[in-house]
């Protein structure tokens, strides 16, 4: 993470999105102009026309009432309704609180910021939902700067958890499931470390929203830093072990085991046909940004299932 966008703990709410504001949000802002509509679909689609049907339409399309009283089928076209009603699940459990290139948390703030700005500068509302030691509350949709710095000020002020019960990502994603009643553009920012069960739960939010996972990472969890006799902490459950992180057998099992979680996580995302955004803890947002914006847009060009495009 640059020193641009790292976040500092002395700063005002107000005076960090200024700051994002010139370093990323002007920027982001400009580079998306003209395709910003391609990135982030509408909500709905209004009906636009009938009309006779032709050798390369949808049949799903075909309007089967006036086909039987005309004689000759029609096709409905449709025109997409433009409006996002965008939704943040923002996982703000102790796991997020780890990073040895700076925390995983910093990166949420920034990445929550800057989109939901560029969203409401749009005329987007946007609502958030917090997870911590379990479903928290929630930050109605709404549009505006002062409701970017309610939602900033929310992030920056929300407890740090020393302890908690084991993160069951699940039940933030359930309970979006049940609240969200209009189709939406929604955004789960999470490290995706949690109890099993989660995966059904996004397949099931992504067939009903346009579902985009952000995925928070460090490097110390993709392999063990190899700095001798230490005292490794969960930072869920508190639970500690004192390792020797030069020993090749345990930094071959911490390494199999991280593989397997990713590709737990990556196949999870495939099946839900979502498209997916890391962000580790050393990464350049504006960058990881600018990456994924060119991805998404090619992925919807070309009609691809959703995947996970890794940006460190």
């Amino acid at each position: 993470m640059t020193d641009t966008t790292r976040v500092q703990t002395n700063e005002t709410s107000d005076a960090l999105l200024r700051r994002l504001e010139w370093t990323v949000i002007r920027r982001l802002d400009g580079l998306l102009h003209g395709s910003y509509r391609t990135l982030f679909r509408g909500a709905g689609l209004d009906l636009a026309e009938l009309r006779e049907y032709q050798i390369h339409d949808d049949v799903r399309h075909i309007d089967w009432n006036v086909t039987a009283r005309v004689d000759i089928p029609h096709v409905r076209q449709f025109i997409e309704d433009r409006d996002v009603i965008a939704w943040f699940l923002l996982d703000l459990s102790p796991s997020v609180d780890f990073g040895s290139c700076g925390r995983k948390r910093d990166i949420l703030v920034q990445f929550a910021t800057v989109l939901t700005h560029v969203l409401t500068r749009h005329g987007n509302p946007v609502g958030v939902m917090f997870y911590g030691d379990g479903f928290e509350g929630v930050i109605p949709p709404n549009t505006g700067r002062r409701h970017v710095l309610h939602i900033l000020n929310s992030l920056r002020t929300h407890p740090v958890l020393a302890r908690a019960p084991t993160t069951d990502l699940g039940a933030l994603i359930r309970a979006a499931t049940q609240m969200i009643n209009r189709r939406s553009l929604v955004f789960l920012v999470s490290d995706f470390i949690s109890t099993p069960g989660w995966m059904q739960s996004l397949h099931q939010l992504a067939r009903r929203h346009e579902t985009i996972a952000i995925r928070l990472t460090d490097p110390a969890e993709r392999d063990l830093p190899r700095i001798g006799l230490a005292v490794v902490e969960d930072s869920e459950t508190g639970e500690q072990m004192f390792v020797d992180t030069e020993n090749k057998a345990l930094r071959a099992r911490f390494t199999g085991v991280a593989q397997r979680r990713e590709n737990e996580i990556r196949t999870a995302f495939a099946n839900s046909s979502i498209d997916a955004l890391e962000l580790a803890t050393d990464d350049d947002l504006m960058e990881a940004l600018i990456r994924f914006a060119e991805l998404r847009k090619r992925r919807i060009a070309s009609g691809e299932a959703g995947r996970l495009e890794a940006m460190a």
